[in-house]
């Protein structure tokens, strides 16, 4: 059965449960470092439905796979979520899995545990149709990507037996297929200074103008950054700003400002960093921040926060197949496109030079938002399309 109508119909007959598996994970909050019992319910889902394989992995990653063919495909998408901060601004549970105007609502359902719903669904369906033909096709639910892109990620291509040859990421994409997006970097930039008394400021030296100096200049920097034609340009943004003051009558001696650094194409983490010491006045510095955490496992992991751009060529066997999977079964021509955010491709393609691209239900406007949604609609055929995919890529591959 390759015919994508007849397969979003077989896909609308699992609907119920898609839905269900769905609100089963919203309703477990799972900030990154705290993903087990989602974890848990995916391998359990994975397990009913007729997996060949559901297991954890040592970082807490949910890995399950369908087929045993020699061509590996793996679909991933993250399963931890950012936190509420204010649950008066929903109109909603944030952890109900509420359906409403054709929509789930929930914290997650967007970003990202939707499209965890429909893959899992997705790799069933094309097992039971037989749509495996020369596929081994793999599913992993991957954590700590709020917190630190790639990390898990690369983690899994590395340590876990998944011998993925290409990857398609589940991140909302509104059923359009992406291929690539900006890097980032998150810098810190310290400064430091000679404490005194604040009504004789002349006697010291106050870190926190040269703060300010500091974060003028990177804000300048704006002006001349790469730009791309597809990506679109590199930023600067300063985010966040703190002292280290003994009163509100002393001149501080320390001050440091956050950086959040996005880099287009041409632009690498080093010579981002490059362009942001070569503006500081003296006295300041510029470090890259550091991601150090333990997993719900139990693992401490670290990673410096720098994630390069990345783009896969739109001619590429996976591109096109993408397309041309994803026009069966809407029905019509797909954009071909890219994230504004970040994702885990930073270690799939921008680091392991692994094929990559996503297709998600979704829009990237209801991530990280109050009243958080996915169209049911959207579930249904992103299954359909996990399912037909497969043997799509293995026909553009011969």
């Amino acid at each position: 059965m390759n015919d994508g109508n007849d397969l979003v119909q077989r896909a609308r007959g699992r609907e119920a449960e898609i839905i269900r598996f769905l609100q089963d994970m919203v309703a477990f909050p799972s900030p990154s470092c705290q993903e087990g019992e989602v974890v848990a319910r995916i391998v359990e889902e994975m397990e009913r439905v007729g997996f060949d394989e559901a297991r954890v992995d040592g970082i807490g990653n949910a890995i399950g796979r369908v087929g045993d063919g020699p061509i590996h495909l793996l679909l991933d998408a993250h399963v931890d979520t950012v936190s509420v901060a204010d649950p008066d601004q929903w109109t909603v549970d944030p952890y109900g899995g509420l359906v409403r105007d054709g929509c789930v609502y929930g914290r997650g359902t967007a970003d990202n545990e939707g499209a965890m719903a429909s893959m899992v669904h997705g790799a069933a369906l094309a097992k039971e149709l037989g749509l495996l033909d020369g596929v081994s096709l793999w599913v992993s639910g991957t954590v700590q990507e709020e917190d630190c892109d790639g990390l898990a990620m690369q983690y899994l291509l590395e340590n876990s037996g998944v011998p993925a040859q290409f990857v398609i990421l589940g991140e909302a994409t509104n059923l359009d297929v992406y291929r690539g997006h900006r890097g980032r970097c998150e810098y810190r930039i310290d400064t430091t200074g000679v404490s005194c008394h604040a009504s004789a400021p002349s006697r010291g030296v106050n870190a926190l103008y040269r703060a300010s100096v500091a974060a003028v200049a990177v804000e300048q920097l704006n002006e001349r950054l790469a730009d791309d034609a597809f990506l679109g340009k590199g930023t600067v943004a300063a985010t966040f700003i703190e002292c280290v003051t003994g009163s509100y009558n002393t001149v501080p001696d320390a001050c440091s400002v956050y950086l959040d650094r996005r880099l287009t194409v041409g632009e690498s983490p080093e010579s981002a960093r490059q362009e942001v010491a070569d503006v500081l006045p003296e006295g300041a510095d510029v470090i890259v921040l550091p991601y150090e955490a333990t997993s719900h496992t139990g693992m401490k992991v670290s990673q410096p926060k720098e994630f390069p751009t990345w783009t896969l060529d739109p001619e590429h066997p996976l591109c096109r197949a993408g397309v041309a999977a994803a026009g069966s079964i809407r029905g019509d021509q797909p954009a071909l496109s890219r994230w504004v955010f970040s994702t885990n491709g930073v270690a799939s393609m921008g680091w392991l030079g692994i094929p990559t691209i996503g297709f998600g239900p979704g829009e990237e406007r209801f991530a990280h938002v109050a009243d958080e949604r996915i169209p049911v609609e959207h579930l249904v055929q992103a299954a359909a399309f996990y399912a037909h995919v497969p043997s799509v890529l293995a026909d553009t591959l011969r």
